[in-house]
């Protein structure tokens, strides 16, 4: 399965879809900064309930899909 690679910058403060290691873990995610080499710096509701915040790669992130109330 290959991915498309794409050049979608999502700014600071953007709400983005986060594909995670496994295919059935996807995660909504706020953008907070770009860091270095290709990586973003998130924040997610994390297990227990607080937010986290997270330095993933920039491909694993996608727009989010519109919803019913968009």
């Amino acid at each position: 399965m290959s991915r498309v690679n794409s050049a979608w910058l999502p700014p600071a403060g953007m709400l983005a879809t986060y594909r995670g290691r496994s295919r059935r873990s996807m995660r909504n995610v706020r953008v907070l900064a770009e860091a270095s080499g290709g990586c973003m710096v998130v924040e997610a509701i994390g297990r227990q309930g607080l937010p986290v915040r997270l330095t993933v790669k920039r491909t694993n992130l996608a727009p989010m899909q519109p919803d019913l109330f968009d």
